[in-house]
């Protein structure tokens, strides 16, 4: 055999070889610089721990990705597996390359996916740990029931310090930021950081220099303050008072939220609340308990706990809602007074049925 014959097979060999090695690259090389076919930017979850097969399917499925087959190839050449697939929230923007939203899904040494995105939790308008649980629920992967179980286990109570009654004033109405599959502990953690650093020295020294024993006792009067007036902040100092002056007197704070929340979801929407929803006894209800009750009965926002912190410093005692739709109140310190208010107000509430 010549040698330019020898040659020319030496070179179709390592041209095969060469082929072999080279064209599987070269196909990975293009699959991962596919892109995904979404037009608009999407919101697109892991809920729970899936294989690569999974994922691809899935992303399918949400029509974010056409080829389940290359996404996979690209996927094992990178080791990806089910153990390093970060559950979590991502939002996926159009004509993303593959192998982006691969490095996107990884997990990473902080415990989240390299893109994953954190949500918005809303702890507004919350009466009790049910209606926080729930909340969260609907934007984290928790479940309501789960959370309730971890924030009523005696242990849970005992590291934050609060009764079951007093726990809801460790959650400070705002809207935070979390990442869709934080756990329960951590949740909680993040919130008794944001407690921790509300109470200031400052505050903690307003707190002791009004008789309360903890945070949690201002955040209840704080809690029927708020329920008392939630629509003009200017009232808030003036209603604090009225009801110091009360607990100093030794007279029953007599607040209608109190009794209401005896009742749950019960009375909700009743306008016109009643002596018999008053008769109602439980520990809440300041009509029949002297005192605070054991615990707040909704969520407060900072300004309504710094103005009783704050209080304004009067005689009053009695307070009646005005005649008319301001959504302010008459204050007076004598009985008396406060009788011609309550009669004015009935009279206006008499013409609007």
């Amino acid at each position: 055999m010549s040698k330019s014959r020898i040659i020319g097979i030496v070179v179709v060999v390592v041209l095969l070889i060469g082929g072999l090695i080279v064209f599987p690259k070269i196909g990975l090389y293009l699959s991962s610089r596919k892109e995904s076919v979404n037009k608009e930017r999407v919101s697109f979850y892991i809920k729970q721990k899936i294989t690569i097969e999974q994922l691809a399917n899935s992303l399918k499925e949400d029509g974010i990705i056409h080829d389940v087959d290359a996404f996979i190839d690209v996927a094992e050449f990178k080791g990806l597996d089910k153990a390093k697939i970060a559950l979590g929230k991502y939002i996926i923007e159009p004509n993303t390359q593959y192998r982006n939203l691969l490095n996107g899904f990884t997990l990473n040494d902080a415990g989240n996916g390299n893109a994953e995105v954190e949500v918005d939790v809303a702890l507004n308008h919350c009466r009790t740990i049910s209606h926080i649980a729930g909340n969260v629920s609907k934007t984290l992967l928790i479940d309501s029931a789960k959370l309730v179980h971890y924030l009523m286990d005696p242990k849970t109570l005992n590291q934050y310090g609060f009764t079951p009654e007093q726990l809801p004033a460790l959650f400070i109405p705002n809207t935070y930021k979390f990442y869709y599959d934080t756990e329960e502990s951590a949740f909680v953690e993040q919130m008794a950081s944001v407690f921790k650093k509300f109470w200031t020295a400052d505050r903690m020294m307003k707190l002791q220099k009004l008789g309360f024993k903890s945070p949690s006792e201002a955040v209840t009067l704080a809690s029927i303050v708020y329920s008392e007036q939630s629509l003009i902040p200017d009232e808030w100092p003036i209603i604090a008072g009225l009801y110091l002056n009360r607990i100093e007197q030794g007279i029953f704070l007599q607040s209608d939220p109190t009794f209401k929340f005896c009742w749950g979801d019960e009375l909700n929407g009743v306008q016109r609340l009643l002596y018999i929803h008053r008769d109602k006894d439980c520990p809440y209800n300041t009509y029949l308990h002297k005192g605070l009750p054991p615990g707040p009965i909704c969520l407060t926002p900072a300004g309504v706990v710094d103005a009783v912190l704050t209080p304004t410093r009067h005689d009053y005692i009695f307070m009646m809602a005005r005649p008319d739709f301001s959504k302010r109140h008459n204050f007076s310190k004598d009985y008396a007074l406060h009788q011609q208010y309550a009669k004015k107000y009935q009279k206006w509430m008499s013409t609007l049925n």
